[in-house]
């Protein structure tokens, strides 16, 4: 009795597992908030955030930012308190609202700053100051002193200190810079030195001058080829189903056209090189030797290496595309769905838009914030030159490594949000089985649903990514600031450190997609999301490869195509400019435009494919046409299922004809002879 009741109770125990690990997807039926405790940990982190910028504001670094102060502490514009230790501290400066540089083409490359002395004045000098006397009447006149406030403006003609505390001769004219209140010369020429370390490939200051030229002479055609690769990657995005099965087959076929080839004409290249050995070895030996020197006998191994290898590549190869042929078949039906999607679902387009306006906001808050922390701080006086500059000291200096940290976790949460919308959308459209009593907008439908049950996903799922991105980062820096001193092992330690970290966030970003996608449609926390969708990714692992492997190379030929059909257009406009010099700026910037856009545009397609995928991988595994097990599935998926079918019966029947004339041959053999009756 005893051991009835352990066996029953285990049964029931492996009952209860099964449970747990085999559960039923219930595409949009229940829906509930998940991951509440990290949506509240983001929300702690955001107010940080914001903290950072208020602390900025109430210390007065943003006001120095924006006002500015001279090399003693002062704020320009403001009634400013004495600092210890600083003279000429404390000074009331409210009608002098503008930063002057004593030298402003003092640049130090570097650190990215004005080397020189800084004073608050009440006015720019609007012409050209050649002399210390121009400098006097510019100063009886305007009552603008451009010397050190502690020389009176009716002597410096006179004074020994003319030549360190005031500025350099001669003092170009100036205008105050909008919002920032800087005096910046009218003419740029002086920040050619640091235009040339900016753009080092530039040698002859006269070519930095033409491109320029060329790029502001052409700003409407760069516009208007910019707006171009827009066109075209929306374009590109309807039309690519009708183009995608040439696409896929085309490139199948160069590639295994192209293994063929290679290993063909490294197989001929050693033949060739055995028969000219055979022919010099015919002849006297001695001479033979000398001939042949031991280059190429070494080279004759390695043609023979390389042939082996190529052979056996190509071999896999063909194994690999004969397996998978009805897999790429999949990837050619999901591709003409997702095109289907975007006809259905037109507001798809605008979520690039949407993401970059977020990241670009964003972008400029945090810049901003850290311009504020770049003139937060304690005063201290720099020892080279006596200037006084604010830094953070203490506790206060890793505020600034919050700010970065910032910069990486929020900007995946957004770029989280797009996915999570975009797996939201498609999940709708897919598990609605009449296409036409679809959402009146899906998009805002699914937003409306991420907003108020899943941002605690999305904090986690972009919070992983920044524990992987966020060490990438820093051993980055430290490869860059190391480089030319680390010696060969620690130099190959850090790039695989670093290669090994890119690929694992490239992986996580993948199972993140997919997680994302799995809490649209069961609306589950992130761990489970991410569990049931890699025990789908697993169980379709050939499909994954695949569509994985062929769809990312057609949609990297479409970038290309929309690179390219722009460039061409930028050829043809740009071409009345008959000096090079002068469009090929231009023409570059256009290129990387169009390829990041179209990048862009075609990444929010790949999101759709993945989506679908999981979608369609999750309907054959629950349902199976039945009636009560309908598919969800479009006609296209369907067809792609139905001919998979129709090859394995085939198949089945085949083999069941094997066996069936196997026993029957068995049936048919004669008796052994000695075994017979008497």
């Amino acid at each position: 009795m005893d051991s009835k009741r352990i066996s029953s109770a285990s049964q029931q125990q492996v009952r209860l597992r099964q449970k747990r690990t085999k559960r039923e997807w219930r595409p949009l039926e229940d829906r509930s908030c998940t991951d509440l405790p990290w949506f509240l940990l983001f929300t702690v982190f955001c107010v940080g955030m914001g903290s950072i910028c208020g602390f900025t504001i109430a210390t007065g670094g943003a006001a120095r930012l924006i006002f500015g102060y001279d090399s003693y502490g002062n704020t320009c514009g403001r009634r400013n308190e004495r600092i210890e230790g600083v003279q000429l501290s404390g000074l009331d400066h409210t009608d002098r609202k503008f930063v002057f540089f004593l030298d402003p083409c003092n640049i130090d490359i570097v650190q990215r700053k004005i080397k020189s002395m800084a004073l608050c004045v009440s006015l720019c000098p609007p012409e050209e100051l050649k002399t210390h006397q121009d400098l006097k009447r510019f100063a009886m006149t305007n009552g603008s002193d451009l010397c050190s406030y502690e020389l009176p403006a009716h002597r410096y003609p006179a004074l020994p200190e003319r030549f360190s505390r005031c500025p350099k001769l001669p003092v170009p004219r100036s205008k105050p810079l909008p919002l920032f209140n800087r005096c910046t010369p009218v003419d740029v020429s002086c920040y050619a030195r640091f235009a040339e370390a900016v753009v080092t490939f530039v040698g002859d200051s006269s070519v930095l001058h033409r491109l320029i030229a060329g790029v502001a002479a052409s700003k409407e055609i760069i516009v208007g080829l910019c707006v171009l690769a827009l066109a075209l990657s929306m374009v590109l995005m309807v039309i690519i189903r009708y183009i995608s099965a040439v696409l896929v087959w085309i490139l199948t076929s160069l590639v295994v056209l192209g293994s063929l080839a290679g290993t063909s004409v490294l197989w001929w290249l050693y033949i060739d090189h055995r028969l000219y050995a055979n022919d010099t070895s015919s002849k006297d030996p001695k001479e033979a030797k000398q001939e042949a020197p031991e280059g190429q006998r070494d080279g004759g191994q390695a043609l023979l290496v390389y042939a082996a290898a190529a052979t056996i590549f190509t071999i896999i190869l063909l194994l690999l595309m004969l397996f998978m042929r009805k897999r790429v078949a999949l990837t050619i039906a999901l591709f003409h769905v997702a095109g289907k999607v975007f006809i259905h679902l037109p507001l798809l387009t605008l979520q690039p838009f949407i993401t970059f306006l977020a990241l670009l906001l964003f972008w400029v808050y945090w810049i901003l914030v850290l311009l504020f922390l770049g003139t937060t701080g304690n005063p201290e006086q720099n020892e080279e030159t006596g200037l006084t500059e604010f830094r953070l000291t203490g506790s206060l200096q890793y505020l600034t490594w919050y700010h970065a940290v910032g910069l990486v976790w929020i900007s995946e949460f957004i770029l989280a949000c797009q996915q999570m919308t975009v797996a939201g959308a498609v999940v709708t459209y897919y598990f609605t089985r009449d296409k036409n009593r679809l959402p009146v907008t899906p998009i805002l439908s699914s937003v409306l649903r991420l907003v108020r049950y899943h941002l605690g996903t999305v904090a986690k799922g972009s919070f992983i990514i920044t524990l992987v991105k966020v060490p990438r980062l820093v051993l980055m820096y430290v490869h860059n600031q190391l480089k030319g001193r680390e010696n060969v092992c620690a130099r190959c330690l850090l790039k695989s450190c670093i290669c090994c970290l890119w690929c694992l966030e490239k992986c996580l970003n993948y199972l993140n997609q997919n997680a994302y996608a799995a809490t649209a449609i069961n609306s589950t926390s992130f761990c489970t999301s991410a569990r049931d969708a890699f025990v789908i990714l697993v169980e379709n692992a050939l499909r994954v490869a695949t569509i994985n492997a062929v769809g990312d190379f057609v949609l990297f030929l479409g970038k290309v195509l929309i690179m390219t059909c722009t460039a061409f257009a930028g050829v043809l406009l740009l071409n009345y400019q008959r000096d090079y010099a002068e469009w090929l700026l231009p023409l570059i910037i256009v290129c990387l435009f169009s390829f990041l856009v179209a990048h862009c545009f075609l990444s929010i397609f790949e999101i759709v494919v993945d989506v679908l995928f999981l979608c369609f991988a999750i309907d054959t595994k629950y349902n199976d046409g039945t009636p009560g097990k309908e598919f969800f599935m479009d006609k296209a998926l369907m067809e792609f299922v139905e001919s998979s079918r129709r090859l394995e019966r085939a198949g089945g029947r085949g083999r069941s004809r094997v066996k069936e004339a196997a026993s029957e041959g068995a049936e048919m053999k004669p008796m052994a002879p000695g075994t017979s009756s008497a």
